[in-house]
């Protein structure tokens, strides 16, 4: 990611909805990597006009989750 990009995201996070989006980052770094992808989207569209607190960031979190298909093979 570049430099710009994560002070965009510095700007629009919170220190706690950062705090979670690098847990996130431990846990499943391709998924950070897709929020944040998508965080910089709604930004640069216009849908995001202040701070994204934690609690916003967990609704945007599961609808970028609820997204993936899970296929299960017997």
């Amino acid at each position: 990611m570049s430099e710009q990009n994560k002070n965009l995201l510095k700007m629009i996070l919170s220190k706690g909805a950062t705090e979670r989006l690098g847990r996130v980052r431990v846990v499943k770094p391709e998924l950070a990597t897709q929020l944040e992808a998508y965080m910089l989207q709604l930004f640069q569209s216009g849908k995001i006009k202040g701070e994204v607190s934690e609690e916003q960031l967990k609704t945007i979190l599961e609808a970028v989750s609820s997204q993936k298909e899970f296929k299960i093979l017997r």
